[in-house]
């Protein structure tokens, strides 16, 4: 028995550093350790991170939406008012650069006559003056006043104290009646561009209501309330909204621009109106002294 048991106790320990893993020979080199691969560069990271940020919104169900489809996914309630409002918008623009112009061209034409009428010191010498200058709103007034002094003059009342008010009056009324249609053409399209700035709100609220109204029917229909599927709805519904203010707001600011400046070429007419009757009543003082 002893020798059996001397046999085990020999294959055991024979055995044993076999059994042990990961083991090196007692005799052997140490081993290497494997190469380390290179750090990624910073356009592998972004690109990595903007596939990761890409794979979340669609497993969300998030997109991005423009504004070109938003318009293509507007019902035909929706567009039109699109259509309606953008015109008006237009409109209200083209009608900014007309007044401009008209504007300054009687701004200019009324500083230049009226220039020119004050160097005059009776009536025939400011006809005179005023019959070489260029055709405008206030030239028409003192023509309409100068014909009432000159039909005056022909009935042989112009000399007489008695028919003095009368003839003062007849001028002023000939003038105010010029005046009138001069700043009435100034004014021409102001009723259009106060119904843009009233009506464009109230107009595009409209083609919000009907958009929204469209969208709740769309998640009855879904039914899901899920915001991927309902935004774009409720956006291209508000779209209406915007456009509305966008057509209203110049509109607006041009009406006061073009309100104002009609106020001043019409204050300036009046006291032109008082200055030549001013003149008139001299000169008829002058011949009937």
């Amino acid at each position: 028995m002893s020798l059996i048991s001397s046999l085990l106790m020999v294959a055991q320990q024979t055995a044993a550093p076999a059994a042990q893993p990961g083991a090196t020979p007692a005799t052997g080199a140490p081993a290497t350790p494997p190469p380390s691969a290179p750090p990624p560069s910073a356009a592998e990271l972004e690109a990595a991170k903007e596939r990761g940020a890409t794979a979340q919104d669609e497993a969300a169900g998030h997109s991005e939406v423009s504004l070109m489809e938003l318009v293509r996914e507007l019902n035909a309630v929706e567009l039109g008012v699109l259509v309606i409002l953008g015109l008006c918008a237009i409109y209200a623009v083209a009608l900014l650069f007309e007044k401009i112009y008209v504007m300054r061209k009687a701004a200019g034409q009324t500083k230049e006559f009226l220039a020119a009428f004050r160097k005059a010191n009776s009536v025939e010498e400011a006809e005179a003056i005023v019959r070489k200058l260029p055709n405008s709103g206030i030239k028409s007034m003192f023509d309409a006043g100068m014909g009432e002094v000159r039909r005056t003059q022909d009935l042989g009342l112009y000399t007489m104290r008695d028919a003095r008010d009368h003839t003062m009056q007849r001028v002023a009324s000939a003038m105010v009646t010029r005046q009138n249609e001069h700043l009435e053409d100034l004014g021409s399209s102001m009723t259009f561009l106060a119904s843009i700035g009233a009506n464009a709100p109230f107009i595009g609220l409209f083609g919000t209501v009907w958009g929204i109204m469209v969208a709740f029917v769309g998640i009855a229909k879904t039914q899901t309330t899920s915001l991927a599927v309902v935004a774009p709805g409720i956006a291209g519904a508000l779209l209406a909204t915007a456009a509305g203010l966008v057509a209203a707001i110049p509109a607006v600011l041009i009406y006061n621009f073009a309100a104002k400046q009609i106020s001043k070429q019409g204050q300036k007419m009046d006291d032109f109106a008082s200055e030549f009757i001013a003149l008139v009543s001299r000169d008829m003082d002058r011949r009937a002294g």
